[in-house]
């Protein structure tokens, strides 16, 4: 989904994407994918330079669920448990920690990409 029309993050229709697009992986997969998607792509808003896109799929041949959210700033990797809007923040990527069976972060020549992987014993997303 591009985000760049977006000031604020989409986080309705992105969930109503996600349920739509994983209907046969189960509730707890969609639920966790919800998760980690409203907590990458608020983290994009809120620490990166113009959000760019996120992306949903199942890599060929995977019992893994592949989301990715690209922004702008390639200066600024995530760090678990820190946050530059103070003490009350920064426990967003302990989540995705726990939620995710892997996730990580990949700079570009544009930006950066944060991804995680969910277990996903379903089918392959439509």
């Amino acid at each position: 989904m591009d985000l760049r029309r977006y000031e604020t993050p989409p986080l309705a229709e992105l969930r109503a994407h996600i349920r739509q697009m994983l209907v046969a992986e189960g509730p707890e997969c969609v639920e966790d994918v919800e998760l980690l998607t409203t907590e990458l792509v608020t983290n994009a808003y809120d620490h990166g330079v113009h959000p760019l896109s996120t992306r949903l799929w199942r890599p060929e041949n995977s019992k893994v669920i592949r989301l990715e959210v690209d922004d702008s700033d390639s200066s600024h990797l995530p760090v678990i448990g820190v946050s530059r809007f103070g003490v009350n923040r920064g426990r967003g990527l302990v989540m995705v920690d726990h939620l995710a069976q892997r996730w990580g972060s990949r700079v570009r020549t544009w930006g950066k990409t944060i991804w995680a992987e969910v277990a996903a014993p379903g089918v392959t997303p439509a």
